[in-house]
């Protein structure tokens, strides 16, 4: 869309959300949120009332809404209220619901080694791999470039990815060996004029476009049919996983916390109520005193 084709309240707002840097998925949902409210006012935003922004609300919430949406929403909306317009008082109008904070989905890794063993690809069980056993989120596996492999020190540096952060993480010799099976398959037709570190280890169909993340989540749930696991996880469950099991294996908090790129220990901590393997191991005052497992002999 042309600029010409944007109304002029359009226009400000998105000169306001990249003079403050905000991401084209922010600035998306907030243009998305502002074209929902015009919808319900049947006229421009700037000339809501109080009313309007309770009516609306109201709206959202007997429209069926999640509260997940109606709070995204209404961030949207309060932005424009708040930056563009200078309508302090519409902003004060806007309220957010606490959401439920519930438990995320985890596999055990029996289950995980058993969903990469039924990847139907090397391309796909490196993906799942990277998901599990480095930590990364959906996009930041589709956005994986060569010079962010670091074969020699064991670690791949993820650029710039949520909340604009750079960070490192490990490099397991199992998913090295699978990137290196990978490469020698991989299509090279779309590496033309792209220097070497810049080349996109998934590139999709399209030129120069990184592998999309619907494709990624199909094949992981028919991998995860192909396994025979009916837990309603998601591709980012492998991420829970990782962090869960690695807690598990009494792997420091503050570690967990710089592989995951959580900006607050609080957001970390939150595995602890998930670590299956420390939560079953408490001893329960019905059964008295826990035995503990016998350790093997050294051969």
């Amino acid at each position: 869309m042309t600029t010409s084709t944007i109304s002029p309240l359009r226009q400000r707002m998105i000169e306001d959300m990249n003079a403050r840097n905000l991401c084209e998925g922010t600035q998306r949902g907030h243009i998305r949120a502002c074209k929902r409210f015009a919808a319900f006012l049947k006229r421009s935003p700037d000339t809501a009332e109080a009313d309007d922004v309770r009516r609306f609300q109201l709206h959202l919430m007997e429209d069926g809404a999640s509260l997940q949406t109606r709070n995204r929403t209404m961030t949207g909306v309060r932005f424009l209220f708040r930056v563009t317009l200078r309508r302090h008082d519409l902003a004060a109008e806007v309220y957010h619901i606490k959401e439920p904070l519930n438990l995320p989905l985890t596999l055990s890794q029996e289950e995980a080694r058993r969903l990469l063993s039924c990847a139907s690809s090397i391309r796909l069980k490196l993906m799942l791999a990277l998901a599990y056993g480095c930590g990364l989120r959906a996009g930041e596996v589709a956005r994986l470039k060569t010079g962010d492999v670091d074969s020699a020190q064991g670690i791949i540096r993820v650029v710039q990815s949520k909340g604009r952060k750079d960070r490192h993480v490990m490099l397991p010799d199992e998913v090295l060996e699978l990137m290196r099976q990978w490469w020698k398959e991989r299509s090279t037709r779309f590496d033309a004029g792209v220097p070497p570190l810049e080349r996109l280890v998934f590139p999709s169909c399209k030129t120069g476009k990184a592998l999309n993340i619907r494709q990624l989540n199909r094949l992981f749930h028919k991998a995860c049919e192909a396994a025979g696991i009916a837990k309603p996880v998601t591709l980012h469950s492998l991420r829970h996983s990782f962090a869960t099991h690695l807690l598990d294996q009494g792997t420091d908090i503050r570690l967990i916390q710089a592989v995951l790129g959580h900006g607050k220990l609080d957001t970390t901590a939150r595995y602890t109520r998930v670590a299956t393997g420390r939560i079953a191991g408490i001893a329960s005052p019905l059964g008295g005193k826990r035995k503990q497992p016998k350790k093997r002999k050294a051969a």
